[in-house]
């Protein structure tokens, strides 16, 4: 399987590297979106992203509500007039390698480790498209 990251160029890979905060919808029962903040790690070379939560959150209910491998949801992040949008299904993993894999992930991208939580799991999304534009210039500090 080819990467749809990997297909969009380094540029589009180092955005998902960088330190942004970004948003997740998923799709409630009554097929309204859920959008919320979250931070989001992408693993380009299996074509997949990461976002750690709490068992007992929305987000998570929305993906279980659903069958199995048919949550259909999308992380994005902007900045400036650069975005980039991650589309795929979810699953949500509870196993303890899997969640402390994802909470290192989470730490070396955003330079903080989260405070332990015996409640939290990982929602894993496989991207089946990636979206957006990054080739403008990074805003200068202080500017947006």
């Amino acid at each position: 399987m080819s990467s749809e990251i990997r297909n969009r160029g380094d540029d589009y890979v180092e955005f998902w590297r960088e330190h942004h905060l970004c948003t997740l919808t998923t799709v409630r029962p009554d097929g309204s979106p859920h959008v919320v903040p979250v931070g989001v790690t992408v693993d380009a070379d299996a074509n997949i992203a990461r976002v750690i939560t709490r068992k007992s959150s929305k987000k998570v209910a929305n993906i279980l509500a659903t069958q199995p491998g048919q949550a259909r949801v999308a992380v994005c992040q902007v900045d400036g007039g650069r975005w980039a949008t991650l589309e795929g299904t979810a699953e949500v993993r509870t196993h303890p390698d899997v969640v402390s894999d994802a909470v290192a992930r989470y730490g070396s991208r955003y330079g903080r480790m989260p405070a332990p939580d015996p409640e939290r799991v990982v929602i894993e999304i496989t991207i089946e498209r990636a979206m957006g534009y990054v080739d403008v210039p990074k805003p200068r500090p202080g500017r947006r």
